[in-house]
């Protein structure tokens, strides 16, 4: 700490006032089951009243929400379980073309909307199965590119 750091400690004239920290701008995409118009009613309500939400759009058909504000992901998703009484978790999928490996375990989806696929990176989702050195070996034997290959081919 110098000299600078400690005089200007001494002369601060901000008496215990604490600096707030700017929200930014957020994009929030959420997961949540909308049957009926009732149902898009009641959740598009449940969000438009939070502090600092610009603007919240609904796609039923693919049960998705999204908010567009200075706000929480995790206190928009908190609020709107609790107004709605639903399940509601943040957007889980992704754009299939993303994603490394889109029909492996663990990140293909049934229940996801057409072009979207599972996030890889969520904790809930397992790992992708790694091949077996047997599998490895069988798969190389016949290949073009590998100059030990099977001549038969």
């Amino acid at each position: 700490m110098g000299v600078l750091d400690h005089v200007s400690e001494m002369f601060d004239c901000s008496h215990g006032h604490k600096i707030k920290k700017r929200r930014q701008l957020q994009t929030v995409e959420i997961k949540v089951k909308m049957d009926c118009e009732g149902c898009e009613r009641k959740v598009r309500r449940s969000v438009e009243g939070m502090k600092g939400v610009s603007s919240v759009t609904l796609e039923p058909k693919a049960h998705k929400v999204t908010v567009v504000g200075y706000v929480d992901p995790n206190k928009v998703v908190a609020r709107m379980a609790h107004r709605t009484g639903k399940k509601v978790e943040l957007w889980p999928y992704v754009p299939y073309d993303v994603v490394a490996h889109p029909y492996a375990a663990g990140v293909y989806d049934k229940k996801a909307p057409s072009g979207y696929v599972r996030r890889a990176d969520d904790p809930g989702v397992s790992q992708l199965a790694r091949a077996s050195s047997t599998e490895v070996r069988y798969t190389t034997a016949f290949s073009d590119e590998n100059p030990a290959a099977c001549v038969l081919m």
